[in-house]
Parts: C-alpha cells; sequence; structure tokens
C-alpha cells in the first residue's frame, strides 16, 4: 500500500464511513435461533417472514420436502451438528432465495448424490464438511450450482476428476478438511477453478502429494493443522522447486513448528515464487538463544499473528531479530506477546510495519549501549507504521523513536496509554496521518503534533477544549475530536484549512456556531450523538443542520448524520426529540422583542384605562365606594358604648353659611330626614333655643350631636359664626374621635381661599377624607348613600322639638 492510498484510504474511514452506517441501518434480516432445542425435525410453525434460521446442533435425522414450505424468504440456513442422514429432493423448492448452506458435522454420505441442489441454485455458500463421504466424486448437481462461491468439502479418498461436475464453477474459497484422508491420488484437485483453496491436513504422507498439487494450481494456498516437529522437511523441499509453485500468497494455520523448521521454511519461501507469507495461531518450539538472519529475497509481504513460545528461555532479541531484518515490503506480527522489537542491522527496505496488539513498550526499535539509548536510523523507508494496542506510555519518547523514519507518513499510536508531558517532540518531516485515539491525552497534546499532518485522529481522549494558541498545523484537513470531553465547537485559528470536523459524542450542550467563522474552508462537521440543551442558545446550530449556514456570510456545512442522531437531552418537554423538531418562537429569545411585546399593550392598555377613567369619571367612583365600605366597616366594627351616646338625640349637627341654605332645605335635609333617610339632623334655624346666646347654641346642639357636618364653600370660610362651630366642633372630636366630623364640599375651595384662622380646618381637610357635592345629578345618589352611611347610628333616644322652624 503506498502512502497516497493509504492517506485516501484514511480520509474514506474518517468522513465516508457513516455510509456505511446508514446502509447496515437499513438491513433488517429476521432471524430465528432453534439452536440447541433438541429438535428431531424441522418445526412447522416456523415464521414465514425468516429470512435466517438456525437449527444447528439438534437431532434432526431427515429433511422432508414440507419443511421449509412456508419460509419463502429464506436466506440463510444453519442445520450444522444434527444427524442427519437423508434430504428430500424438494426440500429446498420453496426457498428459492436460498444462499448460505452449512450441512457440515452431519451423517451424510453420498457425495455424488446430493440431488437437493437441483433446486438450490442460488448458493453463494455451502459447507458440507465433517460428514461420512467415503469418496470425494461430486455428482453433476453441483454443476449447476454457478453462483457459488465458497465450498467446504471432506472425504476419505481423493481421486483424479472427483472434482470434474464443477471445473464451470469459479470459487473463491474452497475448503478441505481432510482428517480422515486415507488415499489422495496426485492430480486429484485437477480442474478446480478457485481463487483460494483451504486445506485441513493430515499429517500423513498423503499430505505431500496435496500440498504439491495445491502449490502448484492456486494463487492462493492455506495449510491448516500441520505439525513440523518431526523430522519431515516435504515442505521446504516442494517449495525449493521454484518450478513446481505457482502460489503468491501461502498461509500457514495451526502449526506446531521448531525454530529451525521455521526459519528453514520461511528462508524457503523468501527464495521462492510466493511474495505473501501469513502465519497465524503458531506454537514455537525451543526458540532460539543466538541470531538466524533471513535470506535475501523479494517478499511483498510476511506476517504473523497469535504466535507463542513453548518456552520461557530464550533470546528475545535473536527472535526479533530474524523478523525485523527480513527483506519485505510489508512485515506484520500482530496479537503476539512481544515485548521489544530491536532495530535492523543494516538498512532495511520494509515499507509497511505493523506490531498491532502486541505488548511493545517505549522501547521498540531502541537499544542501549554503555547507559545511553541509541534510537534506530535503518528504517528509513516506512511509510507506514501501526503500533495500535500496545504498552506505549509516553508519546514525546515515542515521537524520538521514530525521528529517523524519514519517509514515515502513516502513523498509528491508538489504543494504548499514552500521555504527553509538555516536553519537546521530535518528529519526522514528512506525516500526513496521525492516529492517536483511545490514549489518556488531554489538550496538551496540541503542542506535540507533527506541522506536517493532515489527517489527524484524536477520537476518545480526556480533551476539554482546543487552545487557541497552539502550534499551527496549517496542512491539517481531517480532525476527528469524537468522544471527548469538548464542551463547544473548537477554535480553528491553529488549523484553517480544517476541512472536515468529527466531534460525535463529547459533552457539546449549546455548541457556539459563531466559532465555526474562525474556520473558512469547513464542508463537513459531525457533532451527532451529544447531549444537547435544547433552550434559545440552541436556535443558532438548529438551523445550521436545517441547512441555514452562518447566516449568509459563510458556505453551508454539512452535518452528518442530521437529523436522526442530533437529540435534546434537556428540558424534559424535548427530551430524545431531534433537534430539527425542537422550535421556540423569535420573541422567546429576543429580549428586546419580548419587551416591546410586553410594554405595547400594556402602555396602550394603560392609556384606554385612564381615557376611560377620565371619561366615566371612574376614580370618582371609586372613592366614593371606598368612603361607604369603610362607614359600612366602621359601623360593623366600632363598638359604641352606651354612656357615649348619653344625651345624644340628633345623628348630626349641620354647619353651613345662611348662603348656603337654599341647598340645605332643598338637597340636605330631603335626602337625610326624608323616608330614605330617616336621621335627625340639628340645624341652627330649627334647634337653636330662642333666649340663649348663640354660642351657647352651638355648644349645646354640637354636644347633643353624635357627628358634625360642615358644609364648605367659600361663604363657610367667610362666615365668623361658621368658625365658631368649627372650633367648638374640633374640640368635641378630641373626646368623641376622629371620625365625629365631616367634611362636605359644596364647591372647590382651593387652600389659598381658606383664611388663616381657618388653620383647624385645613388641618382637617389635610387628614381627612372630605365627600365632594358632585354635579351630575348621576352621582349624587352614591353621594348621599356614602353620607348617609357615615352618619347612620342607633340613637338612644328621638329629639323633642322645642322650637319649630
Amino acid at each position: 500500500m503506498t502512502a497516497l492510498t493509504a492517506f485516501l484510504w484514511a480520509v474514506a474511514m474518517l468522513v465516508d464511513v457513516h455510509h456505511c452506517i446508514h446502509s447496515s441501518s437499513e438491513i433488517h434480516t429476521i432471524i430465528v435461533n432453534l439452536s440447541s432445542k433438541n429438535l428431531s425435525f424441522v418445526p412447522g410453525n416456523l415464521l414465514p417472514s425468516s429470512e435466517a434460521l438456525d437449527l444447528s446442533q439438534n437431532n434432526i435425522h431427515k429433511l422432508r420436502h414440507e419443511d421449509f414450505k412456508v419460509t419463502t424468504r429464506l436466506r440463510f440456513l444453519n442445520l450444522s451438528w444434527n444427524v442427519l442422514e437423508e434430504i428430500d429432493p424438494e426440500t429446498f423448492h420453496p426457498t428459492p432465495l436460498l444462499e448460505s448452506l452449512d450441512l457440515s458435522h452431519n451423517r451424510l454420505q453420498n457425495l455424488s448424490d446430493q440431488r437437493f441442489l437441483l433446486v438450490a441454485q442460488n448458493l453463494t455458500f455451502l459447507d458440507l464438511t465433517f460428514n461420512l463421504f467415503q469418496t470425494m466424486t461430486l455428482g453433476e448437481n453441483f454443476c449447476r450450482l454457478k453462483k457459488l462461491e465458497r465450498l467446504g468439502l471432506g472425504a476419505n479418498t481423493i481421486r483424479v476428476e472427483d472434482f470434474l461436475n464443477i471445473t464451470n464453477v469459479h470459487l473463491q474459497t474452497l475448503t478441505l478438511l481432510l482428517e480422515n484422508l486415507t488415499a489422495y491420488e496426485s492430480g486429484g484437485l485437477r480442474g478446480i477453478q478457485a481463487e483460494k483453496v483451504r486445506i485441513g491436513l493430515t499429517n500423513k504422507p498423503t499430505d505431500r502429494h496435496l500440498i504439491a498439487d495445491a502449490l502448484l494450481m492456486f494463487d492462493e494456498v492455506e495449510l491448516m493443522g500441520m505439525n513440523l516437529k518431526g523430522k519431515s522437511r516435504y515442505l521446504v523441499e516442494l517449495l525449493k522447486e521454484r518450478a513446481a509453485v505457482k502460489t503468491s500468497h501461502l498461509y500457514l494455520t495451526d502449526i506446531v513448528i521448531l525454530w529451525w523448521q521455521l526459519t528453514n521454511t520461511v528462508n524457503a519461501v523468501l527464495q521462492s515464487p510466493i511474495s505473501q507469507l501469513s502465519i497465524s495461531d503458531v506454537t514455537i518450539d525451543m526458540p532460539p538463544y543466538h541470531d538466524t538472519l533471513p535470506d535475501q529475497s523479494h517478499t511483498k509481504l510476511f506476517s504473523a499473528r497469535r504466535a507463542v513460545v513453548s518456552s520461557f528461555l530464550f533470546s528475545l532479541e535473536a527472535l526479533c531479530n530474524f523478523f525485523i531484518n527480513m527483506h519485505a515490503e510489508h512485515l506484520a506480527i500482530t496479537e503476539t506477546s512481544i515485548i521489544h522489537m530491536t532495530c535492523p542491522k543494516w538498512p532495511s527496505k520494509v515499507r509497511q510495519l505493523d506490531f498491532s496488539d502486541c505488548a511493545l513498550t517505549d522501547t521498540v526499535f531502541s537499544s542501549v549501549e554503555q547507559h545511553v539509548t541509541v534510537e534506530c536510523t535503518t528504517l528509513n523507508e516506512v511509510e507506514i507504521l501501526v503500533l495500535r494496542g500496545n504498552n506505549l506510555k509516553n508519546l514525546q519518547t515515542l515521537s524520538k523513536r521514530v525521528q529517523h523514519m524519514s519517509s514515515l507518513s502513516h502513523l498509528d499510536l491508538s489504543l494504548n496509554s499514552l500521555i504527553y508531558n509538555d516536553q519537546v517532540c521530535h518528529w519526522p518531516l514528512r506525516i500526513v496521518h496521525l492516529n492517536l485515539s483511545s490514549n489518556g491525552l488531554s489538550e496538551s497534546v496540541f503542542s506535540c503534533l507533527p506541522n506536517s499532518t493532515v489527517i489527524l485522529d484524536l477520537q476518545n481522549n480526556q480533551i476539554t477544549n482546543v487552545p487557541e494558541t497552539l502550534l499551527a498545523l496549517g496542512s491539517l484537513l481531517a480532525l476527528d475530536l469524537s468522544a471527548n470531553r469538548l464542551r463547544d465547537l473548537p477554535v480553528c485559528t491553529g488549523f484553517p484549512h480544517l476541512i472536515y470536523l468529527l466531534l460525535r459524542e463529547n459533552s457539546l450542550h449549546a455548541p457556539s456556531v459563531s466559532v465555526l467563522e474562525t474556520c473558512p474552508v469547513l464542508k463537513v462537521l459531525d457533532a451527532s450523538l451529544n447531549p444537547f440543551t435544547c433552550t434559545c442558545a440552541l436556535r443558532n446550530f438548529r438551523d445550521l443542520g436545517a441547512g441555514n449556514g452562518l447566516g449568509g456570510r459563510s458556505p453551508r456545512i454539512q452535518l452528518l448524520h442530521w437529523p436522526l442522531r442530533y437529540r435534546c437531552s434537556y428540558p424534559d418537554d424535548w427530551k430524545k426529540s431531534t433537534l430539527e423538531a425542537f422550535n421556540i418562537p423569535e420573541i422567546a429569545c429576543n429580549i428586546s422583542l419580548l419587551a416591546a411585546a410586553i410594554l405595547c399593550p400594556a402602555v396602550a392598555i394603560i392609556l384606554v384605562i385612564m381615557t376611560l377613567c377620565q371619561q366615566l369619571d371612574i376614580p370618582w367612583y371609586l372613592g366614593m365606594i371606598w368612603q361607604w365600605a369603610r362607614a359600612k366597616h366602621r359601623a360593623r366594627t366600632q363598638q359604641v358604648r352606651p354612656e357615649d351616646l348619653e344625651g345624644v338625640v340628633f345623628h348630626a349637627f349641620v354647619s353651613y353659611s345662611q348662603h348656603d341654605a337654599d341647598w340645605i332645605k332643598g338637597q340636605l335635609l330631603p335626602n337625610l330626614e326624608g323616608s330614605g333617610g330617616g336621621l335627625h339632623i340639628c340645624r341652627h334655624e330649627r334647634d337653636f333655643i330662642p333666649g340663649k346666646t348663640i354660642v351657647e347654641n352651638i355648644i349645646r346642639c354640637v354636644e347633643r350631636s353624635r357627628r358634625c357636618v360642615f358644609v364648605l364653600s367659600g361663604n363657610f370660610v367667610r362666615s365668623e359664626w361658621c368658625h365658631y362651630e368649627l372650633y367648638f366642633a374640633s374640640h368635641q372630636q378630641l373626646s368623641r374621635g376622629s371620625d365625629s366630623v365631616i367634611l362636605v364640599l359644596l364647591e372647590p375651595l382651593p387652600q389659598y381661599m381658606i383664611p388663616s384662622k381657618y388653620y383647624q380646618l385645613k388641618a382637617m381637610m389635610s387628614r381627612h377624607t372630605y365627600l365632594e357635592w358632585p354635579q351630575d345629578r348621576g352621582k349624587q345618589r352614591l353621594f348621599w348613600a356614602n353620607l348617609r352611611a357615615a352618619l347612620q347610628a342607633d340613637l338612644p333616644t328621638a329629639p323633642v322639638r322645642e322650637m319649630e322652624d
């Protein structure tokens, strides 16, 4: 894989992976699991909509023609680990869509007479391994399987022309599990059209001819279950016969081998036409104590997966030196518990190194000479280095380990325990793709990044923010900060050419969309699966998802996975609702608009009320009603002692100017003493006793009246006798209380019109509420009601008139 190819692949993985996710989310396969149910036959109540059916590990002996009559949509069927002996030829007639059929580990006996295949012509996968087939002779029914891609078989003997009926079937993979193979006729694999053949070996003499045919006939060969601990050298001998090898990719799986045999086998492969060697699940006996260097070769790929050693006493350096010094373009040792990898002894031609899921530490590729750490300088041509899933701890130390890899463009340090301690980092100059995901890095990591980085993967770390003052990453195009602790969108000051920004699964509540104005060329943003708070602050971000851009000032930004993966987490009313459905009126978020909406109607209502009050004289009515209510309340609550009313025979003494006598006689007396009033009123014209002085009469009338009513007017303040009456009433007020004086304003009486000697009147008018005589006849009834309520009382005795008017 070239650096350019790796770069394009990385961009696709970072940005376009959502298409795959979206597509897979639309696949709804209905799976029925009836495995391990101790069934002796296929149930008759299967769901007609079943697409995948698992009947493995039961006791089914026979398949009948009606067993799958209702499952017309069936595509995947697993009948492995049963006791099947017979299959009706019409069994799969109702299932024309069947693609995958697993009949392994059963008791079928004749490969040449499997007539059920005639109605299963859409099969792409068929597994018939571990049955009771004596011969590998395939019947003519197999030639109908034109769509077959993967086929698994097993038998006791293989002869020439056994595979004649699949000559026209182009397989991707043919699996031959031959644990009971007793005879193999050389050339028995002839006629098979398969890209890859997988052979489970018996470790018997028959293996040599079988392997020889496989290496001669197939491009990819996988040999499984080999035990090379003996002195058998046939594999090495076959590999050295270059003319007898057509295979380009050899797989050795589940093998047990001595170290010297492994090195001989690998060296033989390196000298053969085989360009790719993959070893997996290998157990190495008698590991080395001394260096064993590989031969020169032009091998493209060597990979070892899940390798273990059976001894604890060996030289790890010698073992590592053998592999790291291989002349292969792609070297991979994965899922193997090695804690160190050495540096090649001479300039290496390796372009891709993969040490994923091992146990490597920060000392990788380095050595110690005289207590001084020596860095590796012989991996100059490495373009892709993968150290994912190891025990790497210090990012700054790792930068020193790779600083001399001048061609390095793709570096994967994910799934480690990396931290950064603010030390100077030393990266090579050509790194374009850096994967630091799933570590323990904080925001300080932005001070330890290669300037040349184009794609940066920092997902699943401990980053809370992106510092604005950071080392400029002018080449950065794609940044993945998913699964961190970000609370807001990052500022793009340090990477002005950023195009792709991924922020899935952070702590974004209300992202500040204005921050995106610092990202002038940003095209794709993924902020899905965040705990959004659906309030006014989120409206701009929602508008961004709706395709409204940034208020027309920036190009439209695509939000990946919008709208289904953008949901509210707060408040409860909007919880789990999509942001697209979330809506708050403009008026609820605009304070000025809200204030205007409230104040304008309020001002209008106030103006209307004031106008109505002015027109209808409502304040006067309210004042009069208030006075009436107070008078009624006072009458109910005030406790008047009988001795207080001793000698009182009048409800009120009326003091007025003689010039206002007409109003008294025409208005006041009829309304208070008439049938509607029933009050006893004392007035000087009628109730003064002749022969007594005026002062004596005034004092006598004031003392015999419960209230004193003063009818105020301009005439009143000019009357000397009215002044005397007011004077005596004010003294009487001190003994009877403040409510013994009632002021009636017959006409407007400004303060400046009241003479200074009427200071008591001024004081009363400032302290007491007075009744104003309304000129409007409609208001006069309320006026008299208030006055009557203020004067009403139960007197002990009625007045005896000593003199008629």
